[in-house]
């Protein structure tokens, strides 16, 4: 007789709001059987979302500013100034005294690029007149990472007049579990939020890590591209700078209340 493989689920399409509050607002660092049970959910669920960035395969990272240098002559008198982007290092995070982000918490840096240099500058919400310092880099090695975007275009309700919220099928949970955890990564960070609200979002992004991941591929939703964080700076080589100048601004509004 054949035993039926026994997959577990998680318990509700609302599975990642449950956590996060509970991660936010009650125990952050010893976890519940429930809390630990979604992460177990969410690595396991995570081996379909593995994608391979391959040896040479480019990426970027924008910084908002650019440097002036001095111009001079055979004769070493300055004869004029030129706009030049950030030097080698400025382009990469400081591994000493890492700003918190969604993925990375304060102390540990990651990197964060863009699947191409229009994204890349979006995520630094410049300004009209601003120089960004572009860079190109290129990956070094064969990178496993996990694609939280694959249900990114999707925004899961499960709701009905007569039965109020209900649950779906193990499958559509999933689904609008992972729909969440991406959209949770792809909020653009607001510099008025607490720490707290990054919580969540760093806590599976290192769950991922633990389990052998090299970083994590989110949507963006200041670029039309996608954004992708990598544990490891070194993973990656900056081939070449530019500088841009942000020259107009494309900006559309929606009434909410």
């Amino acid at each position: 007789m054949c035993k039926k493989e026994f997959r577990m689920s998680f318990n509700s399409w609302q599975s990642y709001w449950k956590f996060s509050r509970k991660i936010t607002s009650d125990t952050r660092y010893i976890y519940d059987d429930e809390t630990s049970n979604f992460i177990n959910e969410v690595l396991r669920t995570s081996d379909s979302r593995k994608k391979t960035l391959k040896t040479g395969h480019k990426l970027w990272r924008s910084q908002i500013g650019s440097e002036i240098r001095t111009i001079c002559n055979d004769d070493g008198i300055e004869i004029g100034e030129e706009t030049v982007p950030y030097p080698k290092n400025r382009m990469y995070p400081l591994e000493c005294s890492a700003n918190e982000g969604r993925v990375n918490p304060k102390g540990i840096p990651y990197i964060y690029l863009a699947t191409d240099w229009e994204t890349s500058m979006s995520e630094c919400r410049p300004w009209i007149g601003m120089n960004l310092s572009v860079g190109q880099f290129i990956v070094t090695k064969n990178l496993n990472v996990v694609d939280c975007s694959e249900n990114h275009s999707t925004n899961p309700l499960y709701f009905d007049l007569k039965k109020g919220i209900y649950e779906p099928n193990s499958e559509e949970r999933e689904k609008a579990v992972w729909a969440h955890i991406d959209k949770a990564f792809s909020m653009p960070i607001n510099t008025n939020e607490t720490q707290a609200h990054y919580v969540p979002t760093q806590v599976i992004a290192e769950a991922f890590k633990t389990h052998g991941y090299d970083g994590i591929i989110y949507k963006s939703m200041l670029g039309k591209g996608f954004n992708i964080a990598l544990f490891n700076m070194k993973s990656v080589d900056m081939e070449k700078r530019s500088v841009f100048e942000v020259k107009t601004l494309d900006i559309t509004y929606s009434q909410t209340s």
